[in-house]
């Protein structure tokens, strides 16, 4: 007993340096964006893994992720805590649940590197483990790959690669770099170190000025509305009326312009149930030659399937006549469904165990991984709702050469005055640096913006304001490297390194045994 209670009091401050070193990894994402911190934070937890952690690498690992999630993104507690009907204790402790789990992944990951890979060739080895725990993280139960270290790289050197690798390229060569420092300033290999920082930088930032795609000289007028309307009220039967009216009163001095957004659910009667309103909508813009997108869901009264949907009312290509007639094909459904908010796992089960698993709008269809483009006044849009921005493969499987713009729309209403709103639109910043092109985010609550295709904010609305976001957003052609090969990179590059980290010791060890016999 008394050398495991030993073990354990040895390996406490262990975990609580990782903790801390994994926390401090949310000022490197927005809106802290301190994009420096998370190399120095991951070289310190390289250090220590190496030095302190090896013999418990797994539990080291996991407090290291339970610090990086559970600092970013605390903001999940607001939505269960202000909507979920919980209370307090139990918010908490299902927001640590989560981060819990999540922590799982890079505790394998520094798991899988002290099992298999000699300390000296970490550098080598961890872009593919790390690359491969991050992988699983994006689709195991759905996925949900928030916070990945490459996103902290925007505004750094590193985010130059953006457009080559992509934010999972990024990562790897991040982790690649972080290790090296980890394992070589303790033994004082300052100029090796030096190096590796340097080309690693300094090529970022020579990259970060290449222009991959080019404006075209051609921009349209864009009006984003921002309606504001609280949670609480979003789907309260009385609402819909005014919810609907202040909607189309925002947008009745916007009708001049080319593309009118509204965001995720704006319209919140069902679409079956709405089709006056609609129609309605569909003439004026087709009279005033403009199209409108908006949020709205879609319910079969038949099958009882519901889909949240993206759809386009107006002028489909440029002409002065409406199109829609429902349900037309011009629509898009989300993919990537949220867990609990949109659908519940094993819904048998948690159904009516308590109102966070009785939310409205949370028993949601999927729509295919890829669908066409929205066609809206001659253009096309490549469309993601809320959190599907976060999955590259899908915005990267759904862009095709004549694709204008990448749409996102949201309601990030959910979370309050929290970091998650900056975290989202950051993920959209980088999705525009990684394919070339401008985004399109039109949200609730903030926050509303216009991304340019360098992943620099054009144009913005503040958070919790009503108003319309008006805009001249210039058109690009062309595709980025990473628009063409996707992860294809990034998965060459970690593999050779750590085939690399396999070789080498085997190579080593073979020339130390030939080396007796011949003497």
């Amino acid at each position: 007993m008394m050398p495991k209670i030993k073990a354990a009091k040895q390996l406490l401050p262990t975990c609580l340096i990782s903790l801390l070193l994994g926390a401090g990894l949310t000022f490197s994402y927005a809106p802290f964006g301190a994009w420096y911190l998370a190399p120095l934070l991951l070289a310190g937890f390289f250090w220590l893994l190496n030095n302190k952690g090896r013999s418990h690498a797994f539990v080291s690992g996991w407090s290291f992720g339970l610090g990086w999630f559970g600092a970013g993104i605390s903001w999940v507690h607001v939505s269960i805590a202000d909507f979920g009907g919980l209370p307090l204790a139990g918010s908490i402790g299902l927001m640590l649940l989560l981060c819990a789990y999540l922590a799982l992944y890079p505790a394998l990951a520094s798991s899988l590197l002290v099992r298999f890979i000699r300390p000296a060739y970490w550098p080598l080895a961890i872009g593919f483990i790390w690359l491969f725990c991050e992988w699983l993280r994006s689709w195991m139960l759905t996925g949900f790959p928030w916070l990945s270290v490459g996103y902290s790289q925007l505004h750094g050197p590193l985010g130059g690669y953006l457009p080559m690798v992509g934010e999972t390229g990024v990562s790897v060569l991040l982790v690649t770099l972080a290790c090296s420092l980890g394992l070589l300033l303790p033994k004082r290999h300052f100029k090796s170190a030096v190096v590796i920082t340097a080309v690693l930088l300094i090529s970022g930032y020579l990259l970060g000025k290449q222009q991959w795609t080019k404006a075209t000289g051609q921009s349209i007028k864009l009006a984003m509305v921002q309606g504001n309307i609280q949670q609480s009220l979003r789907w309260v039967p009385e609402q819909d009326l005014p919810t609907m009216n202040l909607y189309r009163h925002l947008t009745d001095t916007h009708w001049d312009a080319d593309l009118i957004i509204w965001p995720e659910a704006a319209i919140p009667k069902l679409e079956p149930l709405a089709l006056r309103y609609l129609q309605e909508l569909d003439e004026t813009a087709a009279g005033h030659q403009t199209a409108l997108v908006t949020g709205i869901v879609n319910y079969n009264f038949e099958t009882r399937d519901a889909f949240n949907n993206l759809i386009v009312l107006g002028s489909q290509d440029g002409q002065a006549e409406g199109h829609y007639r429902y349900p037309h094909a011009n629509r898009y459904a989300k993919h990537h469904l949220l867990p609990i908010g949109e659908f519940i796992p094993f819904e048998d089960w948690l159904r009516g165990i308590a109102p966070l698993f009785d939310l409205p709008m949370s028993s949601f269809s999927r729509g295919d991984f890829q669908q066409p483009n929205l066609q809206a006044n001659g253009l096309h849009l490549a469309p993601a709702i809320c959190f599907e921005i976060a999955f590259p493969n899908q915005i990267r499987a759904n862009l095709h050469q004549h694709t204008d713009y990448i749409l996102t729309v949201s309601n990030d209403a959910w979370f309050g005055h929290s970091h998650g709103p900056h975290q989202h639109l950051e993920i959209a910043q980088v999705r525009a640096r990684e394919f070339g092109i401008p985004v399109l985010r039109a949200t609730n609550n903030g926050i509303t913006a216009v991304i340019g295709s360098q992943g620099q904010l054009l144009d913005e609305l503040p958070q919790f304001q009503q108003g319309v976001l008006v805009s001249d957003v210039p058109r690009y052609s062309g595709q980025t490297p990473y628009g063409k090969f996707g992860d294809l990179w990034a998965w060459l590059l970690a593999t050779l390194g750590l085939l690399l980290a396999l070789w080498l010791p085997r190579r080593h060890s073979a020339k130390q045994a030939i080396a007796p016999s011949v003497n």
